[in-house]
């Protein structure tokens, strides 16, 4: 079985409920995975906008949310996860803070991937490492990634 990521607030490719954004309350949505290969020993988390600062003319991916050695028992984060569970650790979002911070996009529908990493280790307490730390450390060590992907547009 391949490992899947899912999410009950949204359907793949489906808008991201607005409790989610900086236009609600702006709590992490609960994800849900399964299908991790045997030997998976940790998981790491990475949710980022491959749109920003304007979908018809994107200049960066702003990242999100950055979690990992995420315990390889786990299949879930509830929604309202504010700290990295016990024995996992936050990496930093583009805001330069620890947690989710959901969708704020200033112009368009943005797109917001949610990634999932299955890995053969356990990276050890690295801080708040940034997304490319993150994704230089689990360089070699990746046994299979899943994504599932949610789309957001400012009402105000």
């Amino acid at each position: 079985m391949a490992l899947t990521l899912t999410t009950p607030a949204f359907g793949a490719g489906q808008e991201i409920p607005s409790k989610h954004t900086c236009e609600g309350v702006d709590e992490s949505p609960e994800v849900r995975w399964s299908g991790a290969p045997a030997n998976t020993r940790s998981f790491a988390l990475i949710v980022d906008d491959p749109d920003a600062p304007d979908p018809k003319a994107p200049k960066m991916v702003w990242v999100h949310w950055v979690l990992y050695d995420l315990p390889a028992t786990a299949t879930s984060l509830a929604e309202k996860t504010r700290k990295a569970p016990s024995g996992a650790h936050d990496g930093l979002n583009d805001w330069k803070k620890t947690g989710w911070n959901g969708p704020c996009p200033p112009i368009g529908r943005h797109r917001y991937f949610f990634k999932l990493y299955a890995l053969d280790t356990v990276l050890g307490d690295r801080g708040p490492i940034t997304k490319a730390q993150l994704e230089s450390a689990m360089s070699g060590h990746i046994l299979e990634q899943a994504e599932t992907m949610g789309t957001y547009q400012k009402k105000g």
